[in-house]
């Protein structure tokens, strides 16, 4: 196994201006393993209620995820409700049931031990560790998190972020963190806290990267509709290591283009509600944005 996430599978609803999506797919781990499986290989470790919905194991099942890490408990699944106002960039939590992801102990499958990467998606920091106390020398580990862990949990936070290569937050959660109201002199602040490199999301205004001496920013894809922005991030993390496990490098050019990657497959994931669009996503579709996206960011000095 080439990669392997750890984080949420869940049913969500939701409302955008543009419409309503009632109990579809969703969760972290649900949205990283179908953008990561894009590029390679990729197990889920997560838990679901015996009530989720079997047309969702056959979803990401056929589009070659491992789930041997996919624990099936009796109970209810995890559930989240929400909506978006125009400003697409904040969702509005209206209820959020932990239900049977409340007392999630992730246990990595032999399987997946010897993963090459490792994608912390946004779980208790506590559990993120005992993540990376199950794996086996991962050549890549990244983490991501929210403002809640932030506020209530900043110390094991901090003890996990020490022990990871690549730190993947939004814009506000980079500035909560660090304490520091500017963008970029806060991802110089987390990188100090250990890991060698911070991607910074930034919604609808693209992303910046940060590593000790290079800076990187790229704007968002111009998308002309945006239905739903739910698991966008966790989309971009999916293509951004889904790419750098297919091209088994890590030098400065190739952490660039996998920002580009996760880029394009975030872009994909907001043109309909839930995982609609990646569920028929192909390598194909990828390139030609990657490709369109080359020509609007490229300029020349003359």
């Amino acid at each position: 196994m080439q990669i392997v996430v750890v984080g949420s599978v869940a049913l969500d609803t939701i409302r955008t201006p543009f419409g309503q999506a009632e109990e579809v797919l969703g969760g972290s781990a649900t949205y990283f393993s179908l953008a990561a499986s894009l590029f390679g290989s990729v197990g889920i470790v997560a838990v679901v209620g015996d009530d989720f919905p079997r047309n969702y194991i056959e979803l990401l099942s056929s589009r070659g995820v491992d789930l041997k890490g996919l624990q099936t408990v009796p109970g209810r699944t995890f559930r989240w409700k929400g909506y978006y106002d125009y400003d697409l960039n904040t969702a509005h939590t209206l209820e959020t049931q932990l239900n049977v992801f409340q007392d999630f102990d992730p246990v990595i499958p032999e399987e997946y031990r010897d993963a090459e990467y490792v994608f912390l998606a946004n779980i208790d920091p506590v559990l993120q560790r005992k993540v990376l106390e199950q794996v086996r020398g991962p050549r890549v580990v990244v983490c991501d998190t929210m403002n809640f862990w932030i506020e209530n949990r900043r110390d094991e936070l901090l003890k996990t972020i020490s022990l990871v290569d690549i730190l993947v937050l939004n814009d506000s959660e980079a500035r909560q963190l660090a304490g520091h109201p500017h963008l970029i002199s806060a991802g110089r602040k987390l990188l100090e806290m250990g890991p060698s490199r911070v991607v910074i999301k930034k919604g609808e205004h693209g992303v910046i990267m940060i590593s000790d001496g290079t800076f990187f920013s790229l704007p968002a894809f111009p998308c002309e509709e945006v239905f739903d922005p739910t698991g966008a991030g966790d989309s971009f993390g999916g293509g951004f290591v889904g790419y750098l496990a297919r091209s088994g490098e890590l030098g400065e050019e190739t952490m660039r283009r996998a920002v580009v990657y996760g880029s394009v497959v975030a872009s994909y994931t907001v043109e309909a509600f839930s995982c609609e669009r990646l569920q028929d996503l192909t390598v194909e579709d990828v390139e030609r944005r990657f490709s369109q996206f080359m020509e609007m960011t490229c300029f020349s000095r003359e």
